[in-house]
């Protein structure tokens, strides 16, 4: 059984391995609206109950699936969304950002209607909006909390400065960022502020957007539609420097009689026990996978040898296209 814990210092409680469904609606080829529901459904059996979503993910239809694959047994889970980029349906490639206090509220009352609850058990600022001081935006989130629609808040993809700002205002739950082998930027501040400030940290994509699974050995093997794509780290000699690292992985895994994607994942979840990795996947032997990182341990010295390999700066590209990496670490 996956182990619960306490997430953050607000009273929330949930297991400490989540699972990210933004792929089950958009960006990672063919939605099967079924067979997500039913990966959802085997989450809950094997102890999952950490679920993290986002209005802007379909947009707006990723909550529903959620809302409707959570009917009758919300009171297992625990419900992470998110608000701050702003997507029109006439035209969804386009993005913006809004932390406005008035935008706060009403994406909050939108996500409740799509999620078909009561309450929202952790609300972040997907991205802060650069035309509002973040302390703005948290004390609008602040009263969601008051007015008991969110039992926590947080902030996605924020400075170590940023973070301490907002704290300020009102007490942070959760702060959710990239973080993986290949990924390793919040280690230079923010992860120490975490655990200062008592607040959860929340890596998403812990196994590189599937790239440190092992599973994708050529470009082509992404879908015409798979927004990976267009990420700098799987384009042309980015994505031959990167097999390289997955190479390695691949190497210490078979010496620990686990699969890549375990050994990566057990690796984030042992840089600490406040951290709640959130991997995504479409598939139930994938889910099941990835719940079996928890039997995978290392000594000091596979960690050293794990760093050795993985270095900071170790993946070739960027995470985002040039145009979106303006939007994070804000």
């Amino acid at each position: 059984m996956i182990p619960i814990r306490n997430l953050g210092s607000q009273g929330i409680k949930t297991s400490a391995l989540g699972l990210g469904c933004m792929g089950m609606s958009e960006f990672y080829g063919e939605r099967n609206d079924t067979e997500s529901v039913a990966v959802i459904h085997r989450a809950l059996e094997l102890g999952v109950t950490f679920f993290d979503t986002a209005d802007m993910y379909g947009p707006y239809i990723n909550e529903e699936l959620l809302g409707k694959a959570l009917a009758g047994k919300r009171s297992q889970a625990t419900i992470a969304t998110k608000f701050g980029i702003v997507r029109d349906t006439s035209n969804p490639g386009a993005r913006g950002r809004s932390g406005k206090p008035e935008y706060v509220q009403s994406s909050c009352e939108g996500s409740l209607k799509r999620l078909n609850t009561d309450v929202i058990d952790l609300y972040y600022l997907h991205r802060v909006d650069p035309d509002t001081p973040v302390e703005v935006t948290v004390e609008a989130m602040g009263k969601l909390v008051k007015q008991g629609k969110v039992r926590g808040i947080g902030l996605s993809e924020v400075s170590a400065d940023v973070l301490r700002r907002a704290h300020a205002v009102f007490p942070v739950t959760a702060v959710q960022s990239e973080y993986s082998l290949w990924s390793r930027e919040p280690e230079d501040a923010v992860l120490t502020v975490c655990q200062e400030l008592g607040i959860a940290f929340v890596p998403y994509s812990p196994l590189g957007r599937g790239f440190l699974t092992g599973q994708i050995k050529k470009f082509e093997d992404l879908a015409a539609n798979d927004y990976r794509r267009n990420s700098p780290r799987f384009q042309g000699e980015n994505f031959e420097k990167n097999l390289q690292l997955v190479r390695k992985i691949e190497d210490i895994a078979a010496r620990k009689s686990c699969s890549p994607s375990q050994l990566a994942l057990a690796w984030v979840m042992a840089q600490g026990d406040y951290i709640f990795p959130i991997p995504g996947t479409k598939k139930i032997k994938y889910l099941e996978e990835n719940a079996g990182a928890l039997d995978v341990h290392f000594t000091q010295a596979e960690l050293a040898e794990i760093d050795a390999i993985a270095p900071k700066g170790v993946a070739a590209g960027t995470r985002y296209p040039e145009a979106m990496m303006s939007w994070v670490n804000q």
